[in-house]
């Protein structure tokens, strides 16, 4: 003969377990980030809201081009939006503005907002991403902080889901 529980402990043990659930999603499986400045603009707008799959860098390597949110590596409390731009080994140098890969000009329509500065050439040290922000005259990035190492990622963020009048996906922009 099954035992008929009281409602109240239906109710306490539900929303345990959603809370457990709920938790252990975050913590391996998604989570959502706030965007507080405009380092991303146009591709990211303050205030916008997006999901980040935290697993996904278990399965699949980093691609240049991919919006990334990770520990900042001169505060770790802290979490940074960027775009990765050069991979471990490669060398990156900026020459007025225009980001080159290994000597070749890289494709950026992701950007309107340009700047004239110049940077490297540096080569990414094995394990390190180099980041860039879409709006380049106002994102403190890798130009002036270095390289993210792998361990500080904690995944591509892939769709926006805030404002409603901006959801979609981010990273086939």
């Amino acid at each position: 003969m099954l035992a008929v529980k009281p409602w109240w402990r239906e109710m306490i043990e539900t929303v345990l377990w959603a809370l457990v659930l709920a938790l252990v999603l975050r913590a391996l499986v998604i989570q959502a980030f706030w965007i507080p400045s405009g380092s991303m603009i146009p591709t990211l707008l303050p205030r916008d809201r997006v999901l980040v799959a935290k697993f996904w860098y278990s399965f699949a390597e980093p691609q240049r081009g991919q919006i990334v949110v990770f520990k900042y590596p001169v505060d770790p409390k802290r979490d940074f939006v960027k775009r990765l731009i050069a991979l471990p080994g490669e060398t990156v140098e900026i020459v007025d503005g225009v980001v080159m890969i290994d000597g070749v000009t890289i494709q950026e329509p992701y950007v309107q907002n340009h700047d004239t500065l110049s940077f490297g050439p540096v080569k990414v040290p094995e394990g390190h991403y180099f980041m860039l922000g879409d709006n380049r005259p106002n994102s403190q990035d890798g130009r002036f902080w270095g390289f993210v190492p792998a361990a500080n990622f904690k995944g591509p963020a892939f769709v926006r889901y805030w404002p409603i009048p901006r959801i979609g996906g981010l990273n086939g922009e």
